[in-house]
């Protein structure tokens, strides 16, 4: 008998989801990882219009 449309057994939701969260995690870190790279190359380290600039030149001199 079904409570207010409640199943006894409720339908598995992280299991068959699994996979998707699993592979979101991996392509976010791929592509934060390609924009730290990206900021951080010679040709855009010292471009006034990068917002990592200050911190990136205070990092270079330590």
């Amino acid at each position: 008998m079904a409570f207010l449309g409640l199943r006894k057994w409720p339908t598995p939701v992280l299991r068959p989801m699994a996979p998707f969260i699993a592979a979101s995690g991996i392509t976010f870190y791929l592509v934060k990882t390609m924009q730290d790279f990206g900021v951080r190359s010679e040709t855009y380290a010292k471009d006034p219009k990068n917002p990592y600039a200050a911190q990136i030149a205070r990092e270079a001199h330590h």
